[in-house]
């Protein structure tokens, strides 16, 4: 998988990376929006950092119900 590639080398740790899998596996809409939604504020200008914590936090309590 890709993204397990991606944050392997980033140094994600293992544990990690498969509870992140495993969120997304459970509700992938969610992920789909959380990321259209971070892309279209590092469009208007935000840092990537800065724009995936502010929507995060907008879907903080969506993501606890997966953990």
């Amino acid at each position: 998988m890709l993204l397990r590639k991606m944050l392997k080398s980033k140094g994600v740790p293992e544990a990690q990376i498969d509870m992140f899998v495993k969120m997304m596996e459970k509700n992938p809409e969610l992920f789909q929006t959380i990321a259209k939604e971070v892309q279209e504020k590092v469009k208007g200008g935000m840092s990537e950092q800065e724009a995936s914590m502010q929507v995060m936090k907008k879907y903080e309590q969506e993501l606890k119900k997966l953990v």
